[in-house]
């Protein structure tokens, strides 16, 4: 029979606390050593319901999200009993518990559209050994390599598995990515998911905010300024995502741009908001925060009620840029258009959508795609997000949020059937105290991994004001 147990990763200081499962059939003097042999830290992995829907009708829009937003937080719960020591029926329970919420999804779809029938086969789960990191262990910079700015033709992951020979566990203690106090951090990180940015040799190709260059590139950028959310914007919603539906996201997200973003926005009510950005831009942009791991506990939807404890981290900068594209001249994105880069569960999906960039001020040509950095004192640490820059031509959204966009080749150009478009690339620091561990938000059974890291985007701009920036791009010049 299997059972759970909790295992404590010690290496330098650091802490993390995650799920661990043993075969326990034996009992005497050989039973530790059984169990010893035969215990991995393990997490839950089960199928991607959002990312394989192929159509959801509009009136079938609410009660997929409500279904969306219960898968997770049944995973949750399995998660939870494995590191409570539930036995071998957690996996068999959540099966039963998905059955029922994608009968009732494939129900709700089924009134104005084909059957999905595909989606009943989507209720299996396993467990999934944390030392196992499968694609996201072995093709972390893969994907940052489709987002071709800013690190094309770049094999990331070779140089940080060179640098890693070192001992992670004994950097972090050394330089700072301990835990206050010596907390034990429930759920991830663990030591293993931080590296010294200064053992990192230079890996990208070229700096995060650098516009393409050569003959026939579109060689301008437009910055849109929209402040470090002084105005203290949050929530654990998802309105791409799950619509309708408050904590969707399980995890809280940090706003800038539209003041009134939330699991009810509408088109309309986004378009009559209010606004951070300083030259009128409504757009709405947002992003897991990142939490300092000095115990803090609050238990809201989010936060300590999904796992995620801390206290957050205000962004010492965010800068909001769009840039051109490597063969021609991009042209408007429409209103509305939603995208979303990198992939909150790539942890248990693999990279396939992952698209994680940190790295630390003044050592931005090194970046990594599924390692945390410590920072030498004195240098941010830094997040990018480059977003996807070829759009179908025809949807503002797709059934999976992703399809109807994607990225251009190396050399910037799009699939048959795409269009360049301005690409936005959202840089965000923090000033992490020396001494502090740091993660991201993320689902509990992610383990907080840094992966998982993802950003949002809904274009609100009005029409004139993306006109002008598409002008600016295109023309060459570099506007804010």
């Amino acid at each position: 029979m299997l059972v759970a147990a909790t295992a404590l990763l010690l290496g330098g200081g650091g802490l993390a606390v995650v799920a661990t499962t043993a075969l326990a059939g034996n009992s005497g003097p050989d039973a530790a050593t059984d169990q010893q042999r035969t215990a991995a830290a393990s997490t839950v992995k089960c199928p991607d319901v959002g990312d394989r829907l192929r159509e959801v009708p509009r009136k079938a829009q609410l009660q997929v999200s409500k279904g969306l937003a219960a898968l997770d937080a049944q995973v949750a719960d399995a998660y939870q009993q494995m590191t409570d020591g539930g036995g071998s029926d957690v996996l068999s329970d959540l099966k039963q518990k998905r059955q029922r919420t994608l009968g009732t999804m494939t129900d709700a779809i089924d009134r104005s559209a084909k059957r999905p029938e595909y989606l009943m086969r989507l209720s299996g789960c396993t467990m999934q050994p944390t030392g196992e990191e499968g694609a996201a262990g072995q093709d972390s910079a893969k994907s940052t390599q489709n987002g071709q700015y800013p690190y094309p033709n770049q094999d990331l992951n070779q140089d940080q598995q060179q640098d890693q020979q070192q001992d992670p566990g004994q950097e972090q203690g050394q330089d700072g990515g301990q835990n206050d106090g010596g907390q034990a951090q429930v759920g991830g990180p663990s030591p293993e998911d931080f590296v010294d940015i200064t053992s990192v040799q230079p890996n990208a190709g070229r700096p995060s905010f650098t516009a393409p260059q050569g003959d026939g590139a579109s060689t301008g950028t437009f910055v849109t300024e929209c402040g470090r959310n002084e105005e203290g914007h949050f929530n654990s919603d998802n309105v791409i995502v799950t619509p309708g539906v408050s904590n969707g996201a399980h995890h809280v997200h940090d706003y800038v741009g539209n003041t009134a973003t939330d699991a009810f926005s509408d088109d309309r009510k986004l378009a009559e908001a209010d606004t951070t950005c300083n030259n009128g831009d409504q757009s709405t942009h947002y992003w897991p925060v990142l939490r300092k791991l000095d115990g803090t506990s609050v238990h809201e939807p989010g936060a300590g009620h999904d796992g995620n404890i801390g206290s957050v981290l205000q962004p010492a900068s965010v800068t909001l840029q769009f840039r051109g594209n490597q063969q021609g001249d991009v042209q408007a994105m429409p209103r509305f258009l939603r995208i979303i880069t990198g992939d909150a569960k790539a942890f248990t999906n693999g990279t396939d959508n992952a698209n994680a960039s940190w790295s630390c001020e003044g050592f931005e040509d090194r970046q990594l795609t599924d390692k945390y950095p410590i920072c030498p004192d004195g240098a941010d640490v830094v997040r990018t997000f480059a977003f996807q820059n070829c759009w179908d031509g025809r949807s503002v959204d797709s059934a999976n949020h992703r399809t109807h966009v994607t990225f251009s080749d190396e050399n910037g150009a799009c699939p048959n059937g795409f269009t360049a478009i301005p690409q936005l690339v959202q840089r965000i620091t923090y000033d992490v105290p020396q001494g502090n561990s740091f993660a991201v938000d993320s689902f509990p059974e992610q383990l907080h991994k840094p992966v998982t890291d993802h950003g949002d985007f809904i274009n609100v701009m009005p029409d004139d004001l993306m006109g002008k920036a598409v002008d600016c791009i295109n023309s060459g010049r570099n506007c804010t």
